[in-house]
């Protein structure tokens, strides 16, 4: 008898792989309905990863969402499953242990069957305790690899993290290909080897389009016996997102397996629908060049989820670029060569920062290693002249082990900085976290919610959860969507993220030593200058120094002064990250 082959549709990542939100509750709610009624999904992907945050964003509650969202799917008896980055949770920096485990309990609670874990490094022992408390949840544990191509990340290589997360008890491995770069036989020798040395391990494949390797791998992977695919949908399959449902039932049909039929009138309406969540706001915050596959990404290897964010980087970064090379007699680029330019970056420095697989946090990381190397040689600079905080994290292991070992370059760079190595486990670090944050919802006089889901929101995205209590987050999101929507309405198209060239123009006049620095999180240019020979009028608690910033916060990664420019004047402001500066509010470099 022929095998069946199961698809999962990963709504939540085709629009998290395409843009910046996701739909609102309501909207969720209608499309729903139509989804079952398509007949083909066994599973459906439906929150996780940065799910919960942007509904924050958008100033409404994640919870409701996800509930209100899973009931449908769970009454129908299609299975849900949602997506968590182990030691960072739901977030891009780590997370107490006993916030990790209130997680799978919410999550069970709220109607989400299996919870997919992955850690960007690979590193099991970050793994762990997903397993454990997935389980202790009564969860499905899903344990994924990170996968990517080197000399490296070898089939023996995965299979020895395989032993250990089936050793941990995990109920299915997932094969994570979030840059579609896996080559299509390596995959099928990695599921064949798993399924013949544990035969009772579903193994579930996700492969992004990005490259165009990804329909190869799925029938690859379906030969040696994978049990599950993801695919995705139009108006948002291809591109750097997943191979479309259509197809993939198609071909794996015509390959002699079990599938089942597709409800072409459902897949219709299920169309017009997400057409029309793009049409109401969504769109506006979707770069068109994510509808675009490349084969340069089979060398570097980044992954079609940070497309969007990595286009902004490039269109903020591209003045600042081409003012160093023609402070230095060089000639400028345009935006389709530096994106060349930074494809063969990333993959010159990845080696040399230990193979991490690029994934989140990881891939932005390496992402923006390699973009500041191309301003530092355009300054007449060397390479790794600029290295942020969280990427010296990444490199000292205080967020698990490196597949590979670090060059001697970056060795000898981190002696000079006096960086510390770190080797103990990751989760070690970070103190339970739990009593700080009841005792601020007692103060504040906040439900700790249904099941202590209020509590765990707060716990994992506090700043976004205190902005989406006070309304700040709504108004905000709303006067952001009310300027994309009069800008494409005043040009004819959705804004494609350029520069502010006033701000640029101000900062190199003003402070032609200026330099700019990426934000780990977010992808955003800020700038760094000495003010201190300057006379700054007096703030009560601020002190001018070097090294403050001008431009716009970076999100996740506790509080820092900063200095900016609002109304053509330097200011000097206390921000929390996380709680972005309003546009509006401040006249600044803006990716």
């Amino acid at each position: 008898m022929s095998k069946e082959i199961k698809f999962s549709l990963v709504y939540r990542d085709m629009w998290q792989s395409s843009g910046k939100y996701v739909p609102r509750v309501d909207q969720l709610k209608q499309i729903a309905p139509v989804i079952i009624d398509m007949g083909c999904f066994d599973r459906i992907e439906t929150n996780g990863g940065a799910f919960e945050q942007v509904n924050l964003l958008y100033g409404e509650n994640p919870n409701k969402a996800v509930r209100e969202w899973t009931k449908p799917f769970n009454q129908a008896g299609i299975q849900t499953h949602m997506l968590e980055r182990a030691l960072n949770g739901l977030r891009m920096y780590p997370v107490p242990a006993d916030v990790r485990r209130l997680m799978p309990k919410v999550k069970k609670a709220q109607g989400v069957d299996i919870m997919r874990s992955f850690c960007g490094l690979n590193d099991y022992r970050n793994l762990e305790l997903s397993v454990k408390y997935a389980k202790e949840a009564g969860m499905i544990s899903q344990a994924a690899l990170s996968i990517t191509h080197s000399k490296i990340h070898t089939v023996e290589y995965y299979m020895d993290i395989v032993d250990k997360l089936v050793e941990f008890g995990a109920d299915e491995i997932a094969l994570k290909d979030m840059a579609g770069v896996g080559r299509p036989v390596t995959l099928g020798r990695l599921v064949k080897e798993i399924k013949t040395r544990y035969p009772h391990i579903v193994v579930q494949y996700h492969g992004h389009s990005g490259p165009g390797l990804s329909v190869a791998s799925t029938l690859e992977v379906a030969k040696a016996g994978a049990d599950v695919i993801d695919v995705a949908m139009e108006p948002l399959s291809w591109g750097m997102v997943h191979p479309d449902v259509i197809t993939i039932q198609a071909m794996l049909k015509d390959a002699g397996f079990l599938v089942k039929d597709i409800n072409m009138k459902a897949y219709m309406e299920a169309r017009r629908l997400t057409q029309s969540f793009m049409d109401d706001f969504l769109g506006y915050f979707i770069n068109p060049k994510n509808k675009i596959s490349t084969s340069l990404l089979v060398g570097c290897g980044l992954p079609g989820g940070m497309m969007g964010s990595m286009m902004a980087d490039l269109t903020g970064m591209h003045g600042a670029i081409n003012m160093a090379l023609k402070k230095h007699g060089k000639p400028e680029v345009t935006l389709d060569e530096l994106l060349v330019q930074l494809f063969q970056e990333v993959e010159y420095v990845w080696p040399k920062l230990g193979y991490p697989p690029l994934v989140t946090p990881f891939s932005q990381y390496c992402k923006n290693i390699a973009l500041m190397n191309i301003y530092c040689m355009a300054n007449g600079e060397p390479r790794f002249s600029k290295i942020d905080k969280d990427s010296w994290n990444m490199i000292a292991g205080k967020n698990g082990r490196l597949p590979g070992p670090l060059s001697p370059e970056i060795l000898e760079l981190a002696k000079e900085q006096n960086i510390e190595f770190y080797d103990g486990v990751p989760q070690d670090a970070y103190p339970d976290a739990l009593d700080s944050y009841r005792k601020e919802m007692d103060e504040n006089g906040w439900d700790y919610g249904q099941d202590d889901e209020e509590l765990f929101e707060l716990a994992m995205h506090d700043r976004q959860y205190r902005d989406y209590k006070s309304g700040i987050a709504k108004k905000r999101f709303n006067d952001d969507l009310e300027k994309v929507k009069a800008e494409a309405a005043a040009t004819g198209s959705a804004p494609k993220g350029d520069p502010n060239q006033k701000v640029l123009a101000y900062i190199s006049d003003k402070y032609p030593n200026a330099t700019p620095v990426l934000a780990p999180a977010t992808g955003k240019v800020l700038w760094e200058a000495d003010f201190s020979d300057r006379s700054m009028p007096p703030v009560p608690g601020k002190s001018y120094k070097a090294g403050n910033v001008l431009g716009v916060v970076q999100a996740y990664y506790g509080n820092e002064d900063i200095a900016v420019v609002a109304d053509g004047q330097l200011v000097d402001t206390c921000v929390p990250q996380g709680n972005m500066v309003q546009k509006g509010d401040i006249v600044a470099w803006i990716a």
